[in-house]
């Protein structure tokens, strides 16, 4: 089996999580993907047990079959990681590793419309139950609710612009491709802002898959979940790719890093980022950064 995802920050990732060695250790990877980092540990720490978070049943799938060597010290779970973290009954966790960023299966293979470069059947759900689509919010939201949106979530600033070319265009039919969503954005933009260092349609698309799928509303109460899931002691790492998510992950982490009685210490004052020679071999890395609090 192929794996087409690029696990970010390894190295890095490895330092700030180190389980204790003399007992068994239990590790939480809340989006664990194609399992690239449950692998790393796994194979370092024979006495760590990882449980894999992930909502999106096909790419578990990957995670299980490369983790099967390692028998029940792995146990992949389908849920989102705030729901995990909300009713934990678990064993005390030593590790807490959670990787925002979206995988480079949902836009190389999942077919559900995660790529403007691509023709597919917009989608853009990483669980296939959950009600709301990207059709529902492209075909279905008011002009000014889906210009909020883009802008709010993709920090795009013509999104007056987009969703109106958008609500246009629909009056004509039904838009359910990805592709033509990305032409119709592509053309609704200044031509000067068509040849930007990233496509036009990057944020937008962005923004209606963090609506779709709640992304930003899950971060705070799975962190706090977490927190409080760890013995004393125990870590958490957040690896987070836009200002959205950073933001939150950085003012979360002062606010409980802070004051006359703090929960956590912050390890790492300002963000690790990938080295130079991590970003130049995988460039969607380039955005990422490491944000480590240990609980006390």
């Amino acid at each position: 089996m192929e794996y087409v995802h690029y696990s970010v920050m390894k190295e890095e990732v490895l330092q700030y999580l180190v389980p204790p060695t003399d007992r068994p250790a239990y590790m939480v990877d809340c989006t664990c993907g194609e399992g690239g980092h449950t692998y790393m540990f796994l194979s370092k720490y024979p006495n760590l047990h990882v449980t894999g978070l992930d909502r999106d049943s096909g790419i578990q799938q990957k995670a299980i079959n490369r983790m099967a060597e390692f028998k029940d010290r792995f146990t992949p779970v389908l849920t989102w990681f705030d729901e995990y973290f909300k009713d934990y009954e678990g064993p005390a966790l030593d590790l807490v590793l959670f990787d925002l960023g979206i995988s480079s299966y949902h836009f190389e293979e999942s077919e559900r419309g995660f790529s403007f470069k691509k023709g597919e059947e917009l989608d853009m759900r990483l669980d296939k139950s959950a009600p709301i689509s990207a059709q529902d919010v492209v075909n279905g939201y008011q002009e000014e609710r889906l210009a909020d949106v883009i802008y709010k979530y993709g920090e795009e600033r013509y999104s007056r612009r987009i969703a109106r070319a958008i609500v246009e265009k629909r009056k004509l039919g039904r838009i359910t491709q990805s592709d033509e969503l990305a032409s119709i954005i592509y053309k609704s933009v200044p031509s000067a802002y068509r040849y930007g260092r990233i496509h036009p349609a990057t944020r937008s698309f962005q923004a209606i898959r963090i609506e779709v799928n709640r992304e930003l509303d899950r971060i705070e109460p799975a962190i706090k979940g977490a927190l409080a899931a760890l013995r004393p002691g125990g870590r958490v790492a957040v690896i987070s790719f836009h200002s959205l998510e950073d933001r939150q992950v950085k003012w979360l982490f002062k606010s409980l890093g802070e004051g006359d009685n703090p929960s956590i210490k912050i390890l790492t004052k300002k963000p690790l980022i990938p080295t130079e020679n991590e970003s130049s071999e995988n460039p969607p890395s380039r955005s990422a950064k490491l944000r480590v609090v240990e609980k006390l």
